[in-house]
């Protein structure tokens, strides 16, 4: 027999299935045993899930000692697994590489027992592409075992979890939860529908506890924003615990080692009452498991990550949840905010998009999902907070709005300074750096054709973007690594090596120059750049000869005001 199962978020989707498990197996008769091994088998995408998952069933298990839950996962010792397989599971749950893995080289592993098959986050194992290795478990458990229950849970019915269902289950009964109003599993309309061109009109469904803000920032600026963001959240706040969703491995690394030293390190000026985690998966996997553990137990924080963390994960007490980079579809929206607001809680989630980005707003409209807008400067204003980012001038609460709203700018100046000041401290440091920026551009390139009018990398702004990591110039050699670029990178290029015909000795020692001789003046220039869209024509040519006069030729300033 056959259940598709397609759930709320964060309607309980691990216990859903878990419960009634444990309810058959402590029911059979004589009590099961470690020889009679695996009767139940729990494949499950993701590392971090498959602990989730074991650590639910140990706590569900403690008044039934007789039954013995397993776990085998990738970046474990396979002789360690051996053995525990040899000594016998009753409840084995593992993700599907490594389940492939025993199944093939493993003599002691069999499934002549087995009475449950449960496919959990089966959406999420599809996508990460193990088609290959659910067909050789499936033959496996077939030719093996007697008939079997078997669950397939899904938090979005895609058309990859349509077609596993059509190939695989035989007359199975389709249960769909819509959340806390169902007192019953009664069978409604699908939450969540593949999110194709042909299906865009579908509504998706997000927990109503959770409120949904968008925050629009120019790309110079994202960096000192999302930084601001936090140090309202974590430092001038108490109790929050946030979850910060960025495209890449290297972009993960390059955030959790700058805001580490800068924001709560020794280096920082202000004493730090939260700390930073990174969870991704290039990491070993008993460095992922103690990040799971610590921020999991941790009553504040900051988790930056991959969407390594997007599905199924129970991470308790999360208060919000940033995309700092946006999603590649609308599902995945709805997945990484779903890590928060759950089983009836309170939460909030802030997407980060650039001004060029802004149509993302109505591509989730067109699936009911309905974002509030927070100002830019109201995220910066957590700065007047902290004197450590105090500006040039003197603050005093009597201030006009107009002269509050420059010292804010100043102060986000003063901070993006110091990120670039760390960025620039060693030859590694801006190695580092520079991987981030060119894996976010390799990211942007991948985006689905539907959405390429909204993300496009031929919109980016090369100078700009390199801020955003802490670079003062876009790096060369980014057009070989992220193919064609759109004019505004080339034009900049161009610009980058107009200046380098000049002799760079001299160069330098201008910048040197200027620096000591007019600090204040160049932290205007500064400020009022990082505060330019880049979309806007930007002032006479009048004004910008007389910048040019007071600032040097530097490529350095001459990146920070070009449109």
């Amino acid at each position: 027999m056959w259940s598709l199962i397609v759930t709320h978020m964060s309607s309980g989707k691990t216990l859903s299935y878990a419960v009634p498990l444990v309810q058959s197996l402590q029911s059979v008769r004589p009590k099961i045993t470690r020889s009679d091994g695996p009767l139940a088998v729990i494949i499950v995408p993701t590392r971090e899930l498959a602990l989730q998952t074991f650590q639910t069933l140990q706590r569900l298990l403690k008044p039934f000692t007789w039954i013995v839950p397993g776990v085998l996962m990738g970046g474990e010792k396979r002789k360690a697994e051996k053995a525990r397989l040899r000594k016998g599971i009753n409840i084995l749950i593992s993700t599907p590489g490594r389940l492939v893995d025993h199944i093939k080289n493993t003599l002691s592993i069999a499934f002549s027992a087995a009475r449950w098959l449960i496919l959990d986050e089966a959406d999420r194992t599809l996508d990460m592409g193990f088609e290959k290795d659910l067909t050789i478990i499936l033959n496996s458990l077939n030719s093996a075992g007697p008939s079997r229950q078997n669950v397939l849970l899904s938090a979005t019915l895609t058309q990859g979890v349509t077609h596993l269902a059509d190939v695989c289950l035989n007359d199975p009964a389709s249960i769909h939860v819509s959340g806390p109003a169902s007192s019953d599993l009664t069978t409604v309309p699908a939450l969540i529908s593949d999110p194709s061109p042909a299906n865009q009109s579908e509504s998706f469904a997000v927990p109503e506890a959770l409120k949904q803000f968008v925050v629009v920032v120019p790309s110079k600026i994202r960096l000192v924003c999302l930084a601001a963001f936090i140090l309202d959240k974590c430092q001038f706040s108490q109790n929050n615990k946030l979850i910060v969703f960025v495209s890449s491995c290297e972009s993960v690394e390059f955030l959790h080692s700058l805001f580490t030293s800068v924001l709560s390190g020794p280096s920082a000026n202000h004493k730090s009452s939260f700390g930073f985690m990174r969870l991704h998966g290039n990491m070993k996997q008993e460095e992922r498991s103690d990040v799971f553990q610590q921020f999991s137990v941790s009553q504040s924080g900051v988790l930056l990550c991959t969407d390594v963390a997007a599905r199924g994960l129970d991470l308790p007490q999360v208060t919000w949840i940033v995309q700092y980079t946006p999603p590649s579809a609308t599902a995945e929206y709805v997945h990484r905010v779903g890590r928060t607001a759950r089983i009836g809680g309170k939460g909030s989630s802030l997407l980060f998009l650039t001004p060029a980005e802004t149509a993302f707003i109505t591509e989730l409209a067109n699936h009911n999902i309905s974002l509030s807008e927070m100002k830019l400067l109201d995220v910066l204003s957590c700065l007047m907070m902290d004197d450590a980012y105090k500006g040039r001038g003197k603050y005093h609460s009597k201030m006009s709005s107009r002269a509050l709203e420059q010292e804010i700018r100043e102060r986000a100046t003063v901070l993006q300074t110091h990120f670039e000041n760390f960025v620039h401290m060693d030859v590694q440091s801006v190695q580092n750096a520079k991987k981030a920026l060119q894996s976010f551009l390799r990211a942007y390139t991948t985006y689905p054709a539907h959405l390429k009018h909204i993300f496009h990398i031929r919109s980016l702004h090369l100078g700009h973007t390199a801020k955003s990591f802490g670079l003062r110039d876009a790096p060369q050699g980014l057009n070989s690594a992220t193919g064609s670029v759109g004019p505004r990178a080339k034009h900049h290029k161009k610009d980058q090596n107009k200046n380098q015909t000049k002799s760079p000795e001299k160069n330098q020692k201008k910048t040197a120059e200027m620096g000591r001789i007019c600090p204040s003046q160049r932290e205007v220039s500064l400020f009022r750049s990082e505060f330019s869209s880049g979309l806007d024509e930007g002032g006479s040519k009048k004004k910008r000869r007389n910048r040019k006069k007071a600032f040097g030729e530097s490529g350095e300033e001459e990146e920070l005001s070009a449109d």
